[in-house]
């Protein structure tokens, strides 16, 4: 994998400032009462003590004046840590609210981006991957977070107040200090940048992880069947020791960057304990203030120590987060025009335009159709035939915009799909392919996902029409039962019977049938296709198919090849003309043509 670009993490930031703009108001609160409670509890609470000690080396303090001479400094004290405490309470509560309210966002900003790209985009993805990189995305936010509020607001919250504080009375010092953590914060900066593309390769490396698992355990069937459990392993640990080799790297970066940090603390600790040993006699500087210069710079430099393991974990979160940051930034190939309005069907006319199509993989172009026409009369039912890579599925898909087109017009009742929203042109049109698409819901919800307000009844007569009914109630739950991920507790006869229910219910004026009997046994096709036959009355039908016999009865047959149509009219009569569908057919059926 590529070390990703440094724009990556500028896209990064962008992503997640603007859902932390929505919040800012919890932001701005968690910074400040970061800085407030470390201020009060660190730094607060040794200026008081420091101004205890003064007070305790300029004379002895009678025994029966502790309470009137130290009481001010007392009352302080208290004070800082009541307010610091209280401070502290509040910035967990902040912190709380914010990341609870982002992680609402970035899972919504991250759905969205999914499903509203196009089919091209998933089918060249593990759909594991970016459920992964979702995850990772959401927590290098909380991580971010976090490490901004701890160590790095802690670390301005000590520069502030030591130079506020000590500034005044041993400015020398503070210039020196300042100058050597400038160097500080200079060569980790440096060393951060440095290691940066090494975290985001380690990220890359563990995604390749997440797909390889998924993809083996999503095709476990194929897995076992074959007995390839070794060669899926293999994949596995070779993509597992890329992870171990990534993340090793990452180690030795971290580790060198901090020791030559570690150098730099000590220096700083070498002056400052120079500074009080000889501070007094030098410079005549009082003990309360040497009491505060030692704890201020060691509490510093403490801080300083932190940013390391900070800077790790912002490597971390934004290698983590490159990935949905990519995909964030890839851009649409199917996106509704602004202000596109809803199409409006009808009738259900289908025409395709002068169309021109191709493929791309990399920078290969595979050409598909080359100004193509084909008119569908309203209520019209259109077989589609042909070799396979004739078309046919992608005229579905361009029908359905699931990919856009390059040149020419796809147009339902004389409305340019390409100029009107993607939501309102797929409710108009009821889908159903080959390998039925079903939720790891119940009965009842997977056949009212196209019509949600359906009611038991209207979901019990769809079911019936479909041929469904019989065997949804014998089911342990009937309608209510779990059909399990993509259905895989029912037949595929059952399956697909539901999807056909599914369709029916949705009451669609165009339907589209892509092989929806093509791997079925003879029982379940002879109930689906009754089922169909019931569904694709009134309707404008297109059916894809390569059992001939599915669409014998159709009103009408069309033959694809070459990006063109190679035939076109009912059964008896392309089977008289002896052309290519009267070949499919001879193939098929094993007739002999007179």
């Amino acid at each position: 994998m590529a070390a990703a670009a440094p724009s990556t993490t500028r896209r990064t930031l962008h992503y997640y400032w603007l859902v932390t703009r929505r919040h800012f108001g919890f932001f701005a609160a968690l910074m400040i009462c970061t800085f407030a409670y470390i201020a009060l509890l660190s730094y607060g609470n040794p200026l008081v003590m420091s101004a205890i000690v003064d007070r305790v080396s300029q004379s002895p303090v009678p025994a029966d004046q502790v309470w009137e001479v130290f009481a001010p400094y007392i009352i302080a004290l208290i004070a800082v840590n009541v307010v610091g405490q209280t401070c502290s309470k509040l910035q967990d509560f902040f912190l709380y609210k914010l990341e609870i309210a982002a992680s609402y966002d970035l899972a919504t900003m991250s759905f969205d981006a999914l499903c509203n790209q196009s089919m091209t985009f998933h089918s060249n993805r593990y759909g594991g991957t970016l459920v992964s990189q979702t995850s990772k995305f959401m927590s290098a936010y909380n991580q971010i977070l976090e490490t901004l509020n701890w160590p790095f607001t802690a670390v301005f919250t000590s520069i502030v107040s030591t130079c506020v504080v000590l500034l005044p009375r041993v400015p020398l010092y503070v210039a020196i200090l300042m100058a050597l953590l400038a160097v500080y914060g200079a060569v980790s900066y440096y060393l951060y940048k440095r290691i940066l593309h090494l975290n985001e390769q380690a990220a890359g490396a563990q995604n390749q992880l997440s797909g390889e698992l998924s993809d083996s355990v999503a095709n476990i069937l194929a897995v076992k069947t074959y007995g390839r459990e070794d060669y899926e392993r293999g994949l596995f640990d070779d993509a597992n020791r890329e992870v171990v080799q990534r993340d090793s790297k990452r180690m030795w970066a971290s580790l060198t960057r901090g020791i030559i940090t570690a150098v730099i603390t000590v220096a700083i600790m070498t002056i400052v304990t120079v500074f009080i040993a000889g501070g007094n006699a030098w410079l005549g500087i009082t003990p309360g203030t040497l009491v505060i210069m030692f704890t201020y710079t060691y509490n510093i430099t403490n801080q300083f120590n932190f940013i390391n393991a900070g800077l790790q974990r912002f490597n971390r979160a934004f290698g983590d987060a490159s990935g949905m940051t990519q995909v964030l930034d890839e851009p649409r190939l199917v996106a509704d025009r602004p202000g596109a309005p809803d199409l409006e069907v009808t009738q259900g006319q289908i025409e395709f335009r002068d169309l021109t199509f191709h493929y791309t993989d990399g920078n290969v172009k595979t050409p598909v159709f080359d100004h193509f026409n084909l008119l569908i009369p309203a209520g019209q039912r259109v077989g589609l035939v042909g070799t396979s890579g004739a078309g046919k599925t992608t005229l579905t898909k361009l029908l359905l915009r699931l990919s856009d087109v390059q040149e020419g017009q796809v147009l339902v009742d004389g409305q340019n799909v390409a100029e009107t929203t993607q939501q309102s042109l797929r409710r108009q049109i009821a889908y159903v392919p080959q390998e039925s698409l079903l939720f790891h819901r119940t009965v009842a919800e997977n056949i009212s996902y196209g019509r949600p307000d359906a009611t038991p009844e209207q979901i019990r007569d769809a079911a019936r029409q479909a041929n469904a009914l019989e065997f949804i109630e014998q089911l342990p739950q009937g309608f209510q039962t779990i059909t399990g991920e993509r259905g895989v507790k029912l037949s595929g006869g059952q399956r697909q019977r539901i999807a056909i229910a599914r369709a029916l219910l949705a009451d669609c004026p165009v339907l589209v049938l892509d092989e929806a009997t093509s791997a079925l046994d003879s029982e379940s096709e002879h109930l689906v296709q009754d089922a169909l036959a019931t569904l694709m009355e009134g309707r404008t039908c297109i059916v894809v198919a390569h059992r001939l016999s599915t669409v014998a009865n159709l009103d009408r047959i069309v033959v694809l090849g070459e990006g063109r149509v190679l035939e076109d009219g009912p059964h008896a009569q392309l089977i008289q003309q002896g052309g290519p569908y009267a070949q499919l057919w001879s193939r098929q059926t094993g007739a002999y043509l007179d």
